[in-house]
């Protein structure tokens, strides 16, 4: 069975390495004042038992933070120093990737990798990133996007020779609705079936297959140039959020695509006034 003291230690290197560095940094300097200054704060005595306990409670927090304030400060440095080595491993993978005159290089890859690639890839388009690692190398949301206060779900299959079915694509839908994700990825090194294409059509889920992701890869490591290259992929807008087809019947806005949280129509499409709550205006999907 492990300590707790080591089960705390081991939680917060955790924590701290998924965090950007900066934040470490700023973690650890924060962390340091807060608890030296109540360190080093002196307990007023008491004569007699009467006032003992609240002394002897205080006086036992205070060891605490004496300890606490050299310990967690140093947690969230070595969290600084792993996350910044996660994030030129990274930046090193891609580049490889892009580099590779292999047309099968996302496929020789491990599905850990694959999945550290792709989220580069949409960093490169803007995004902002959580690697959730989905439970596993089959299962669950792999990455959570977060771009103009909007979610997008990403889930990534490493098959090589596979066609991926219409049931992941309906599990990305089926997530999307229950999180409230404006839209979805499903990206692989394989192929699509038809039915897993027609049920993302109009749903915006973004398909992106083996043969489109390597050119993609490559052309946004030669571009970076800020064009969401990605974004015109499956669903047209999906990651820009609007598309300039659609505008709001009530005030001519530009519309956003959504997903229903609640009500009979939970799970649905429809557009949205990027106005909203200003303006209710919709369009159905």
């Amino acid at each position: 069975m492990k300590r707790k003291g080591s089960s705390i230690v081991n939680t917060t290197l955790q924590i701290a390495s998924k965090l950007p560095w900066w934040l470490d940094i700023c973690l650890a300097v924060g962390v340091y004042f807060l608890l030296h200054a109540f360190a080093s704060h002196e307990i007023a005595t008491t004569e007699g038992t009467k006032g003992l306990g609240p002394v002897v409670i205080s006086q036992m927090w205070r060891r605490i933070a004496s300890i606490f304030q050299y310990l967690l400060p140093a947690l969230f440095l070595v969290g600084a120093v792993v996350s910044v080595v996660q994030c030129k491993r990274r930046a090193n993978l891609f580049t490889n990737v892009s580099q590779s005159s292999s047309p099968n290089a996302l496929a020789e890859i491990t599905w850990q990798e694959f999945e550290l690639v792709m989220g580069e890839a949409f960093r490169h388009e803007g995004f902002t990133v959580k690697e959730t690692g989905g439970g596993g190398a089959d299962g669950g949301v792999d990455l959570v996007l977060i771009k103009k206060n909007e979610t997008f779900l990403v889930q990534c299959k490493q098959w090589r020779a596979l066609r991926v079915g219409v049931s992941v694509v309906r599990e990305l839908y089926g997530l999307m609705a229950a999180k409230g994700a404006a839209g979805g990825y499903v990206v692989t090194c394989g192929r699509f079936t038809e039915d897993a294409k027609a049920f993302a059509s109009g749903r915006n889920i973004g398909l992106i297959d083996g043969e489109a992701l390597q050119p993609l890869i490559r052309q946004r490591r030669k571009a970076n140039t800020g064009q969401e290259a990605w974004a015109t992929v499956g669903v047209g807008s999906i990651g820009k959020g609007r598309d300039s087809a659609f505008s709001c019947p009530k005030c001519g806005s530009e519309m956003v695509r959504r997903v229903a949280k609640r009500g009979t129509n939970a799970g649905a499409g429809f557009w949205g006034c990027t106005k909203f709550p200003g303006c209710n205006g919709t369009r159905a999907a």
